[in-house]
């Protein structure tokens, strides 16, 4: 069945949907959702996806980008936690999701508030993390080794430190995502191709073990979901959907700055917090001349809100930290943007949220429906197999076994076929073997070939191809999660009135 996405696909299975009774309804469209959609689907069960919103809406678009190994979990004692992070990171690199993650280079400072007992410290931990790296079986050659780097060598990677004091630095490598909304989009897309019904905009105002009452929040009508076996995957909304599901969820919160004001870093950075001796803020450049830097541990109590608000305590934390490294600290104004998303953490009883354990659960209430929540992006696939496990054990369903962990996601394809593509190597990052037709789009039609905001490489064929295959159905999708152009305000007004003309649905996109 073809991928593609589009308002035209959606009015037509959203139609047919009362007439029939799926397999399997799975609620919400981050990436465990849009995850067990695909499991299921491929293992040959029926399958309608919906969400409230657009795909990656919530937690998912919101991740510091980045596929982690599992040595923060190792460093605490979840072996196992630790242990699959590694595997699935393997599996996303090499197999699933080739184009969209790669290694990423960063380094750890040996400035003179880092004693040498501290870097002994983290040399070891890198060291453990590569050998997670060995267990998990990824080539040396996608995910290269830790080692010390001389204060030349650190300074050149990351221009903007401070040199006085400077010992020099650690080399270690991890996964990082071009974006993490555009692997949610990848995930649904391929679960499309096997036949699943993908369906935003649907909200579920009522949610049972056979099924749903939902209402399309572009027309408002209501309709009936029947379903054999339903997933609760609404990630920190799940509790509101389901009783018996207890979240703390924590606000994790990301500036977003130019690169040229950090000297143009050709690597990420770990810089120590201070008294913390096992906690970091991420430096991350990205590859459209912004860099982000994150991330907190917040609270968060009362209502959850759509789009999460960076705090300006959380701001000055994250640029207090990030001054104690610079040559040249940076201010309130270089922030150009700042991005908050809350973790759908369990509670544990733990006292801090930073101390909840990042194991996901899958949960099978007394109607039937199987819930899952916690983990991390990186586990996204396991999660999904997982609640796709429950659902066929509780509901005697007939499928076949997982094949996630090897089937490659839409634009997926080995390392050498990418490098050999015929289009820019900024597009095969994000569009992988469908970078060619992107490509072709904006010859065919030179009304699409130019950028859509001063200074951003984004052009309007991405738009476009974002509307006709990829789901898109107004303004506020194209820019805030099938591009970030979204993160920076002057940025996306510039680019608003080219993406209103491209969309289907017009309304005023504030940004959510």
């Amino acid at each position: 069945m073809n991928s593609s996405l589009n308002a035209a696909r959606r009015a037509r299975e959203l139609a047919a949907l009362p007439d029939e009774t799926v397999d399997l309804l799975v609620v919400g469209l981050g990436a465990t959702g849009a995850g067990v959609a695909l499991d299921a689907a491929s293992r040959g069960l029926s399958v309608a996806a919906i969400d409230a919103h657009d795909l990656a809406f919530g937690t998912s678009r919101w991740s510091s980008k980045l596929i982690h190994g599992g040595l923060r979990y190792l460093a605490s004692g979840q072996v196992d936690v630790a242990r699959e992070s590694a595997v699935e990171r393997g599996a996303l690199m090499e197999r699933v999701a080739p184009h969209l993650v790669r290694a990423a280079p960063f380094v750890l400072p040996l400035t003179p508030t880092v004693s040498r007992s501290q870097a002994a410290l983290a040399r070891t931990g890198f060291a453990a993390g590569d050998a997670l790296r060995l267990a998990a079986r990824t080539p040396r050659a996608l995910l290269p080794g830790p080692r010390r780097l001389s204060a030349a060598e650190t300074r050149l990677l990351a221009p903007g430190l401070r040199g006085g004091g400077l010992r020099g630095g650690l080399l270690s490598w991890d996964g990082r995502l071009t974006d993490d909304a555009r692997l949610v989009t990848a995930l649904a897309r391929t679960a499309a191709a096997h036949g699943a019904r993908i369906l935003t905009r649907v909200r579920a105002l009522y949610v049972g073990g056979d099924g749903a009452l939902v209402r399309d929040e572009l027309t408002g009508e209501e309709l009936r979901v029947r379903a054999r076996a339903v997933v609760n995957a609404a990630g920190v909304w799940a509790g509101g959907l389901v009783e018996g599901v207890r979240l703390r969820p924590s606000r994790g919160t990301h500036l977003v700055v130019r690169s040229r004001s950090l000297g143009d870093p050709a690597a990420g950075l770990h810089v120590p917090v201070p008294g913390e001796p096992n906690r970091f803020v991420l430096v991350i450049p990205q590859e459209d001349g912004r860099t982000y830097v994150g991330l907190t541990d917040e609270p968060v109590d009362g209502p959850v809100p759509d789009v999460p608000v960076p705090s300006e305590g959380e701001i000055g934390f994250l640029l207090d930290v990030l001054g104690t490294v610079l040559d040249v600290p940076l201010r309130r104004d270089d922030v150009i943007g700042a991005f908050a998303g809350l973790r759908p953490l369990l509670d544990d009883g733990h006292g801090r949220t930073a101390d909840i354990s990042r194991r996901h659960a899958v949960l099978t209430g007394r109607d039937g429906v199987v819930t899952v929540v916690g983990g991390k992006l990186t586990t996204y696939r396991r999660m999904a197999q997982d609640a796709v496990d429950a659902v066929i054990a509780a509901r005697g369903l007939t499928a076949g076994p997982c094949r996630t962990a090897r089937l490659p996601l839409v634009g997926a394809a080995p390392r050498a076929r990418l490098e050999a593509l015929d289009a820019p190597a900024r597009l095969v990052r994000r569009y992988g073997t469908e970078a060619p037709r992107v490509a072709a789009l904006a010859r065919e039609e030179p009304a699409l070939a130019g950028t859509v905001a001063p200074g951003l490489p984004v052009t309007g064929a991405e738009l476009a191809w974002a509307v006709r295959h990829e789901g898109a159905l107004d303004a506020a999708d194209l820019l805030d999660r099938r591009t970030r152009i979204g993160l920076v305000p002057a940025d996306r007004e510039a680019a608003l009135p080219v993406a209103e003309g491209l969309t289907p649905v017009k309304r005023d996109p504030t940004g959510v």
